[in-house]
């Protein structure tokens, strides 16, 4: 039998150097409540996770940027780790993904460093996130509001700070999806 919760598509975006926690316990959430999440990358094959400096386990990407369409998502994450958000913020493709998620009200949920991304997609001007500490003045700078807070939902965007945040960061993310009317119309 299926159910709402089993039509909804989550994308991760992420390349080596994610951070391990801040990718896989999103994921586990997210499956464990029947969605279905998707690895989306600038690269094919397998992506090399961290934690924190050293290297930690790999995820099998289930597409590349070009094979993906935004369009087919109900939501995405953007896990940190400065290797990993380093990367994806200069890719044109990543941009492009956020961007267009943003422009149809899909929730982004967002930890860490993988505010990065969504600066480079020039997607936080006039939003309150927040962020690893560092990102602070890259968030003001772009025109958005940064918060010292564990989690913070403004609009479509959740944003946590750290992978201590990421039980409040889960939950969050789950109860976007999980909005009665449509889950891509998440509003503050």
């Amino acid at each position: 039998m299926n159910t709402a919760q089993d039509a909804i598509k989550v994308a991760i975006l992420a390349t080596d150097g994610y951070e391990q926690s801040e990718l896989l316990e999103p994921m586990q959430a997210l499956e464990s409540a029947g969605m279905t999440v998707h690895i989306i990358s600038d690269k094919d094959g397998v992506i090399q996770g961290y934690h924190h400096e050293d290297k930690a386990q790999t995820v099998a990407v289930d597409q590349n940027f070009e094979q993906a369409n935004a369009e087919d998502y109900d939501a995405v994450v953007l896990p940190g780790g400065v290797i990993n958000s380093d990367a994806l913020r200069t890719s044109p493709q990543a941009q492009a993904f956020i961007r267009q998620t943003d422009a149809a009200g899909k929730p982004i949920a967002v930890i860490c460093h993988g505010a990065w991304l969504m600066i480079s997609a020039d997607v936080v001007r006039g939003r309150a996130l927040t962020s690893w500490p560092s990102l602070r003045d890259d968030i003001r700078n772009a025109g958005g509001i940064w918060l010292d807070q564990e989690l913070v939902k403004d609009r479509n965007i959740i944003s946590s700070r750290s992978p201590e945040a990421l039980p409040a960061f889960n939950q969050a993310l789950l109860a976007a999806l999980r909005q009665p009317a449509h889950p891509a119309k998440w509003a503050s």
